[in-house]
């Protein structure tokens, strides 16, 4: 991996009682998912997801945003959690307190295990009304695209964040609180630069915990974060895991 784990940075976990980790598009793409401002594939090549994820595209042309989405979800539903994954995991199962934020949409998280992950741009699979805003499990198959809500006929969309749109109150204040209460945080595979999330380990640095950023590129962060594991999530993270606790 071209580094070892510092001792004191061990020692601070062995110790730790609360932290909290922010996890960014990196992590989901080693496990195969493209971040979202990748090139896209095949027929949708020719499209900005940038123009297709805002209120505006789905009131436009919402059978062309839902296909979008559809063809995303299928995507997500292939990727399984990675090495990284599981070893968040893991940490959580030996800090007391521990709250791990996510910008990503994709549920791998969960999948690996982790509980009551905040989701800050919601989630892909999951499927709300856009007249009232309630999440649906089950409608009616029929021709329509989008399918329409069993409640009130509205359309159904993605229970995701587009540009434009205020994150969920309730995540964003429970991440707000991780970050200001934390001993120790970690960045991981987020680029800091998407606010508000960017701002949360600055929070965290500004409250006297210990800031690692585990990211293969450098970022605003780096310059001020009290340890910097320059590589991929799936490879850092469970080394780390391994130092600290053991296997």
């Amino acid at each position: 991996m071209g580094f070892e784990i510092p001792a004191s940075l061990i020692n601070h976990l062995r110790e730790c009682h609360s932290a909290a980790a922010l996890s960014g598009a990196g992590t989901s793409a080693e496990s195969g998912i493209p971040t979202f401002r990748e090139a896209q594939a095949g027929l949708w090549a020719r499209y900005d997801p940038q123009e297709l994820a805002t209120p505006q595209a789905f009131q436009q042309d919402p059978r062309l945003v839902w296909e979008w989405y559809s063809w995303r979800r299928d995507l997500v539903r292939k990727a399984a959690p990675n090495q990284g994954h599981h070893a968040l995991a893991q940490m959580a199962m030996h800090i007391p307190e521990f709250s791990l934020i996510t910008q990503n949409v994709d549920g791998l998280h969960q999948q690996a295990g982790s509980p009551q992950v905040i989701e800050l741009h919601g989630n892909i699979l999951r499927t709300r009304c856009a007249l009232e805003g309630t999440l649906i499990e089950q409608w009616m198959s029929a021709e329509d695209i989008p399918p329409r809500c069993p409640n009130c006929g509205g359309l159904l969309r993605p229970d995701v964040v587009w540009f434009g749109e205020s994150l969920p109150v309730d995540a964003l204040e429970r991440a707000y609180h991780a970050a200001d209460r934390c001993e120790v945080f970690f960045s991981i595979g987020t680029s800091t630069l998407v606010e508000p999330a960017a701002s949360l380990p600055f929070i965290a640095l500004q409250q006297g915990a210990v800031v690692v950023e585990i990211n293969p590129q450098s970022t605003p962060l780096s310059g001020s974060a009290n340890y910097v594991l320059p590589g991929l999530f799936s490879v850092v993270l469970p080394i780390l895991v391994q130092a600290v606790w053991g296997g």
